[in-house]
């Protein structure tokens, strides 16, 4: 038995509702549904704060919490589509909130000025003949 989003497309009216894995590869938050099914099992998207399942509609409105690696973006669906298609298309499906984009600014500062520990080591960190060295003076050996 066909879907609703099915049914509607037959006739030609406009989607109103779409499973939750197609809109995100649809708007490109993930390459293929496959990785979006497995961060919406993983609990990586909430719709309203709350885990779904894949069955899941989208429908217009609906508030999303993606979360892909470190950045967690807030965004609202504002157009429903089953199709993927040119990245411009695409960002027109949903509006991030401003408060997702200054944290996503901010986190990506931070990373900009960490600075990686082995750095601070002056030549570079030791190399293999380098801690070699380092255990026969530690254990009193010549060397």
């Amino acid at each position: 038995m066909p879907d609703e989003a099915t049914k509607h497309a037959a006739i030609g009216a406009p989607i109103v509702e779409v499973r939750i894995d197609k809109w995100l590869w649809a708007a490109r938050f993930y390459k293929t549904r496959s990785l979006a099914q497995q961060a919406i099992d993983g609990g990586r998207v909430l719709v309203g704060g709350e885990r779904v399942k894949l069955s899941r509609l989208t429908r217009v409105g609906d508030e999303l919490r993606i979360r892909i690696g470190d950045d967690e973006r807030t965004v609202n669906v504002l157009q429903v589509s089953g199709q993927r298609g040119p990245a411009s298309a695409a960002q027109s499906l949903y509006c991030e909130s401003p408060e997702s984009i200054a944290r996503r600014a901010q986190r990506q500062q931070a990373r900009r000025l960490f600075v990686e520990p082995a750095a601070a080591i002056e030549g570079g960190r030791p190399t293999k003949r380098d801690r070699r060295r380092l255990g026969r003076v530690a254990s009193g050996e010549p060397g």
